[in-house]
């Protein structure tokens, strides 16, 4: 270790785990000692349109759009109709 606190990976093991330049890294201490492991590359966010369609697939959903409003009004009545929503006196 350098006095710096760097640590050299050797070149076989960079190869062999596909780990380039800019790779971050997590370094996790256990009971066995320090590991070292690559941290997962985040995902790329989602349109609201492309989440709006996945959801739509998810729950094969094929009727008309509904409108906020509507969407609303309707949550309005669950919470009128439904006392068991309502909150302790």
């Amino acid at each position: 270790m350098s006095a710096k606190g760097q640590v050299v990976i050797p070149k076989d093991v960079r190869d062999r785990l596909n780990w380039d330049v800019g790779t971050v890294l997590e370094v996790v201490d256990g009971p066995a000692g320090v590991m070292l492991r690559a941290k997962p590359k985040a995902k790329p966010a989602l349109s609201f349109d492309e989440a709006m369609a996945k959801l739509r697939k998810t729950v094969n959903y094929k009727g008309p759009r509904i409108s906020d409003e509507d969407a609303h009004a309707a949550i309005d009545r669950m919470f009128r109709e439904d006392k068991s929503w309502d909150p302790p006196n």
